[in-house]
């Protein structure tokens, strides 16, 4: 009789969760840059006068590293790197450990031998994921900043955070994007959805996944999870980064506000603008965890 494998802590899930994400992210970074800049950018008026110190606007993936490696050379790629790992870190030590603690909470009332449903999975990671949110977005504000700040304006961490709460929200600058973000824990629960309907599916009645079959099903669920929450994103960085010149440093006051302007500017694709390298970044990361995950 096989031995069941005993019952992980929340420190662990929290450690083992973490870890897996940091070197994840670690490794796809250049992509989070890409992605970052090519959603915060605005498309230029054409009829206005292009001045010399204006702005790259950068029309793709490719585009967008060619020109960052020009203008920055290869550091460029990996601008505010510390303290996006420090974001991912955090970010999911605190899902993983909450996650753990009310997945136990729920076995302990339950019982043991009652497997929780999929809808019970999908609330219990989206309490997890709201209130790691609540937690951890002051480093997302600031390392958004720094991604999309240029070289010469481009400050460390702390000083960015001091910036930040410099600015015309104070420290509550640090909780930009908050509501955006407590909406996007719906994405983790699309991807985990999707991840198990596609199991039943492509790999019916099969328990046990191999790596390249765990990497598939978590590529493709997380691809669903992108298209359907983009705009979403796109909003959150938007409020998270500098007002765009077009604003004359008035910052965005909601999410709604920040898709009616990029609506009026560049219409309903402009909210799925950087959506190639936010898939394809999405794609390896949740990949490589789901791969890990069934290991």
């Amino acid at each position: 009789m096989a031995q069941s494998k005993p019952a992980i802590s929340p420190w662990g899930g929290a450690v083992a969760g973490a870890t897996g994400a940091v070197i994840a992210n670690a490794l796809v970074y250049p992509l989070d840059i890409v992605k970052t800049r090519l959603q915060v950018q605005v498309r230029p008026d054409e009829k206005a006068e292009k001045n010399e110190g204006d702005a790259v606007h950068y029309t793709s993936t490719w585009h967008a590293i060619s020109r960052i490696m020009a203008d920055e050379g290869i550091q460029g790629l990996y601008a505010g790197m510390n303290g996006s790992l420090v974001g991912v870190a955090s970010t999911n030590f605190a899902y993983f450990y909450w996650y753990t603690v009310a997945r136990t909470l729920y076995t302990k009332s339950a019982g043991p031998s009652a497997a929780p449903s999929t809808a019970v999975e999908l609330s219990l990671g989206a309490v997890a994921g709201a209130l790691a949110q609540l937690f951890t977005i002051p480093v997302a504000v600031v390392t958004t900043r720094q991604q999309t700040a240029s070289k010469a304006d481009r400050k460390g961490l702390f000083a960015t955070a001091q910036e930040v709460i410099e600015g015309p929200d104070g420290v509550s600058g640090l909780w930009r994007g908050l509501k955006a973000s407590l909406v996007l824990v719906v994405n983790p629960a699309i991807t985990y959805g999707a991840y198990e309907r596609l199991k039943d599916i492509i790999f019916p009645g099969k328990s046990k996944l191999k790596p390249w079959e765990a990497f598939l099903l978590g590529a493709m669920s997380k691809a669903l999870a992108t298209i359907c929450t983009q705009p979403l994103i796109v909003a959150k960085v938007g409020l998270q980064s500098k007002p765009p010149p077009e604003r004359k440093g008035k910052p965005f006051k909601s999410f709604i506000e920040v898709m009616r302007f990029i609506i009026e500017r560049e219409g309903v694709l402009g909210l799925f603008k950087g959506m190639g390298p936010q898939i394809l970044k999405g794609l390896l990361v949740q990949g490589i965890l789901m791969m890990t995950k069934e290991k």
